[in-house]
């Protein structure tokens, strides 16, 4: 099944713009070839305040999301250190 993905507005204007183009590159590959074909089995579910959400680890960057049916709703793109608080922070 392909998934269609939508992204919090803070991810393009924000997340991404601090991240180098190297890194970009690999968190677009993880995200078009493991969240939109199976996004349960590559992804690790969240707990506590993120119970609900699964996170993709791409290095040292964790990418925070939300399935619901076909959509994967990104909430965060972010280096591991800062993305859970940032996460919480647009539920």
């Amino acid at each position: 099944m392909k998934y269609k993905v939508l992204y919090h507005p803070d991810v393009k204007e924000k997340d991404l713009s601090v991240i180098n183009n190297k890194i970009k590159s690999r968190i677009k590959n993880a995200i078009e070839r493991r969240l939109m074909v199976d996004p349960v089995k590559y992804g690790d579910p969240l707990r506590k305040t993120l119970k609900g959400y699964w996170k993709l680890r791409v290095g040292d960057y964790r990418i925070v999301y939300k399935i619901e049916n076909v959509n994967i709703f990104i909430l965060g793109i972010c280096h591991r250190k800062e993305i859970y608080r940032k996460a919480e922070l647009r539920i």
